[in-house]
């Protein structure tokens, strides 16, 4: 404590003419190992201590860091620093590899340059992240500013809103650009709100800036505050407009550009409304403006030239586009009731048909004396059409379900940070409903292609006379399923990554029939329109839209398939596929024309366990990874997983059943206490009553035991909290519980809500008047303050930004 104390007194004194070394020497004393989560919240506990003892450590610190940073550029601190740049892949790319042989110069008058060289160290932005959060609200309570330093409080204002006015018009140019309006048009009918945010963002700004009187760069503190609560309002509008056409984007499509530009948006608004906090009276609200704009400065001067961050923000933004589109191909591999669960087994059943021919056919075609690349092609086509073919016949193909239901995994996810304990409880439920589904899948496949494969065994044998493959290429047949003494599982996996690329190329395309009217277009090909019945032709035409991202993803994984083996031969590697039903058809073949003197029941047993092992390699393989992708694309963090996984094995554990077969009646989600008593239901009205206390926990309806005379304690006395159920015993039945007033929605799921031509109720209006654009009804006067008032209290009318700041010194140099 006594060299914190040391530092801080150096701080303090030379504050007047700051050296960010000192700063450097103040954050080495503190930085931990980010291993050491107990020592890093000790060490700023000690910290807030002495500044808790000495006050006036903490203005000398605040003074410090702001002259400090007010000798840098600061602007592009808050306009740029952690949004999403518009640069294009590539050419970051090599920016960033050319920095490793020919190092970039530092920009040596930006403040990211500083933070990079105070927070030096890569695990800074864990070490961080493992301190408190209370400990940096207290951090942050202690740091404030005296009044003789407010000219430097004044300084970083201006620039902070400077920053607003050019957030808020690159709000507006995305808002209103022409590619996203070209893609959404409905959006026109909401384009008014990005223009009344900038003229509040513009209010806003020169109201504040008179009222604190910061072009003389002294921060007075008005009579009357600046209300924020407008320019707020415009900004969650603008964010509701952004995340409503989002919900659209699976009927429009979307290109990795427009996904960038919808992202940028999205991190603009949240960067306007932090620095609009910045600037309000409600401590609370700025501090934790402060703390998140801490963060976002310190892992951005972390990654910045980081190639692997580069990698990974961009595969993230490709995800995203892959995802975003909820693929409708893969919403039919999903069944959650007893009918889905008999069309799935009919359809697998389909599917196992056709691939007993379609493994009988690879056989055969070994006979023929081909090259390799012209084995590669027959087998590709062998695979990549027939797939196709069970497509068109509404078949499926065993393991196909996890790959294609990336979509629907991403959308349970919500962009939203709240309710996450709920958005995992339906995913959860989610991927019960696609592991139940994927069983009856493999089962239909399998139960079909074993006995046809033996019946064409059979056929042969009878029609020709001699079996159709020998005993030696039968028995190499059983020797690659052999899960000990073959490379079977491996094979497995690697078909198990093919899956899961088929799944984002049939989002891909699905995406890209959408995006780019593939439909429309067919029915105006002028060949097609002269030789099909216009009928005909737009029947073709939303075949192809509604299955383009099925049939090409089908038809590729076919190809992946056909031509690994040939890869592998060339370039003298291992590798090869398995795949569950094209292994048992093997099975079956390998077994009947397999010599009686070579069968056992060992060779039976462990091929039949090598096909139940190679199922379950390609399911785990394409499920993980299809998994991976979609909560990647929805951003959700590492310890979630850990959460996901104990919801998974806690449904294994206390219903085993629903994994291979459905319930009777979909499931349905409820609140009960600690005691199982039943509270809420997610189907009842809300209709009032008393609000849930937080101590409530989420389970299944099917979890909750039904006590005939639960009580729970309210403040006007006993209420029964009991729910009527139709299959309840005869007897006392109570009424049917009151539900409480705070609705709790439980299903995060994306609402269909549509985008039509009727604005929102409380959207833009045009004031005659006073000549401006409003956004409130007059019923919410109150809660929009100046907004429905353009002239303010003084009666000043909208002007441009001012720019009143000077040319700020040359910043001191740092050690290299």
């Amino acid at each position: 404590m006594s060299e914190l104390k040391r530092i801080l007194q150096q701080i303090t004194a030379l504050s007047d003419v700051p050296d960010p070394e000192i700063l450097k020497r103040l954050i080495d004393e503190l930085r931990v190992s980010d291993k050491e989560p107990e020592l890093a919240n000790e060490n700023i506990q000690s910290l807030i201590d002495i500044l808790r003892q000495h006050p006036e450590y903490g203005d000398g610190l605040s003074s410090f860091v702001l002259k400090l940073i007010i000798q840098y550029r600061q602007i592009s601190l808050y306009t740029d620093t952690g949004i999403m740049s518009d640069h294009g892949f590539f050419n970051s790319l090599r920016r960033l590899v050319g920095h490793r042989f020919l190092p970039l110069l530092p920009q040596e008058d930006s403040v990211v340059e500083l933070v990079g060289y105070l927070f030096s160290k890569r695990t800074d932005e864990r070490w961080l992240a493992s301190i408190e959060k209370e400990k940096w609200d207290e951090l942050v309570a202690l740091i404030r500013v005296e009044e003789k330093h407010l000219d430097l409080v004044a300084t970083a204002k201006n620039s902070i809103l400077n920053a607003i006015i050019i957030l808020s018009y690159r709000i507006s140019g995305i808002g209103l650009h022409p590619d996203l309006m070209e893609s959404y048009p409905q959006i026109l009918n909401y384009s008014a709100s990005f223009v009344a945010q900038n003229q509040e963002a513009v209010l806003f700004v020169n109201q504040y800036r008179q009222a604190h009187e910061l072009d003389n760069l002294t921060d007075t503190t008005p009579e009357q505050a600046v209300d924020p609560a407008p320019l707020l309002v415009m900004i969650e509008q603008c964010e509701d407009i952004v995340a409503t056409v989002r919900k659209r984007i699976y009927k429009t499509g979307i290109s990795i550009r427009l996904t960038n530009m919808m992202l940028r948006l999205d991190q603009s608004l949240q960067r306007m409304r932090i620095l609009t906090e910045l600037l309000t009276e409600d401590h609370q609200k700025r501090d934790h403006a402060v703390i998140e704009l801490i963060q976002t400065l310190i892992t951005t001067s972390n990654r910045r030239y980081s190639i692997i961050y580069l990698i990974d923000n961009n595969t993230k933004l490709l995800s995203r586009k892959v995802t975003e589109n909820a693929s409708r191909v893969g919403e039919h591999y999903i069944s959650t009731d007893r009918a889905g669960y008999r069309q799935m087994f009919k359809k697998a059943s389909i599917g196992g048909f056709v691939i007993a021919f379609m493994a009988t056919t690879k056989i055969l075609t070994y006979q023929l004396a081909l090259a390799p690349m012209g084995r590669a092609f027959i087998n590709s086509m062998i695979y990549g059409l027939g797939f196709v073919f069970i497509h068109v016949i509404r078949g499926t193909v065993a393991t196909k379900q996890p790959a294609m239901t990336a979509a629907a995994i991403a959308s349970t996810i919500s962009e939203g940070s709240g309710k996450k304990s709920h958005q995992l409880t339906k995913l959860s439920e989610l991927i019960v409903d696609i592991l139940r589904t994927q069983f009856i899948a493999i089962m239909g496949n399998v139960m079909l292609a074993i006995p046809v494969a033996l019946i064409i065994s059979f056929a042969w044998l009878q029609y020709t006379g001699t079996p159709m493959i020998d005993s030696d290429k039968a028995g190499h047949l059983l020797h690659d399923l052999d899960p000990f003494r073959s490379l079977a599982l491996p094979h497995a996996a690697i078909a198990g990554v093919y899956l899961f690329l088929s799944g984002l190329i049939a989002g891909y395309y699905d995406n890209l029939a959408v995006y780019n009217h593939v439909g429309a277009r067919i029915q105006r090909h002028r060949i097609l329109k002269s030789i099909l019945p216009k009928s005909w032709l737009q029947r073709l035409g939303d075949f192809v839209e509604a299955n383009l991202g099925a049939i090409m993803g089908n038809f590729i994984f076919g190809v992946f398939l056909g031509s690994t083996a040939t890869i592998g031969f060339i370039f003298g590697l291992p590798i090869d596929i398995r795949h569950i039903a094209f292994a048992s058809a093997n099975l079956a073949h390998g077994l009947f024309n397999l010599s009686a003197d070579q069968i056992s029941w060992s060779i039976i047993l462990l091929s039949i366990l090598g096909v139940m092992l190679i199922g379950m390699v390609n399911l785990v393989v394409s499920f993980s990874l299809a998994l991976f992708v979609a909560l990647r694309s929805k951003e959700v963090r590492f310890f979630e997983w850990g959460r996901l996984t104990k919801l998974i094995f806690g449904h294994i554990i206390s219903h085993p059943s629903d994994f291979f077969w459905p319930r009777d009646k979909p499931m349905k989600y409820a609140r009960i206490d600690s005691q199982g008593h039943m509270i809420f239901d997610d189907t009842a009205v809300q209709k009032g009553g008393k609000t849930l206390p937080s101590n409530y926990v989420v389970r299944r309806l099917s979890d909750v035991r039904v006590i005939p005379e639960s009580q729970q304690a309210t403040e006007q006395g006993k209420q029964s909290t009991d729910i009527y159920y139709d299959n309840q015993p005869e007897g006392n039945h109570i009424q049917p519980h009151v539900s409480p007033q705070k609705v709790v929605d439980l299903d995060d799921g994306l609402v269909d809500e549509e985008l039509n031509s009727t604005p929102y109720s409380d959207d833009i209006q045009y004031d005659r008047a006073t000549k401006t654009l409003s956004a409130f009804d007059g019923n919410n006067n109150e809660a929009t303050g100046d907004a429905t008032n353009p002239n303010g209290p003084e009666g000043k009318t909208t002007g441009d930004a001012k720019t009143p700041l000077p040319k700020p010194p040359k910043p001191p140099k740092l050690p290299s």
